[in-house]
């Protein structure tokens, strides 16, 4: 640790209560963002997690497990039997790449495809969840990525 960030350190005055830990306050703020998630995700038979596959892949079809790993933040062994669920439930199709028969190519199906439409309301259903302002949203967004990428350059 620099002695400039030794500094910043102390200024801040680390305690050991709960609610002066920022790892509760995103631990928490992730738990209510699941349990709005679930409520609005049950009508299309999705759990959080394949939704996030899901957006990944209506982006972007045909893309190896390791891609959407690496867009999730998950490795794939979290995310095969995701995938298997989801292959079950006739929204996604696994195949073997050609070129390389260790990679998995995920496609959506016509199922998965038509599942977009359904889902393009939830955006809006949670912002109206949330009740805050798009541009404060957006700024939270913003420093939670810088977060996320800071931790992730320092482990």
């Amino acid at each position: 640790m620099t002695t400039e960030l030794s500094k910043k350190t102390r200024q801040i005055h680390p305690s050991l209560r709960l609610d002066d830990q920022l790892c509760f306050a995103l631990y928490s703020t992730s738990l209510a963002m699941n349990k709005a998630y679930r409520k609005l995700l049950a009508p299309l038979n999705l759990t959080y997690p394949q939704y996030l596959v899901m957006m990944v892949l209506w982006e972007r079809d045909d893309l190896s497990v390791s891609e959407i790993g690496g867009r999730l933040f998950l490795d794939s062994a979290t995310l095969t039997p995701l995938l298997k669920r989801m292959e079950v439930s006739g929204l996604i199709q696994r195949v073997r790449a050609s070129t390389d028969e260790r990679q998995v190519i995920v496609t959506l199906t016509p199922a998965g495809r038509a599942l977009k439409q359904k889902a393009a309301t939830l955006p809006e259903s949670l912002f109206c969840i949330m009740q805050c302002e798009p541009s404060m949203l957006m700024a939270i967004k913003q420093q939670l990525e810088t977060l996320r990428d800071n931790m992730n350059a320092a482990v």
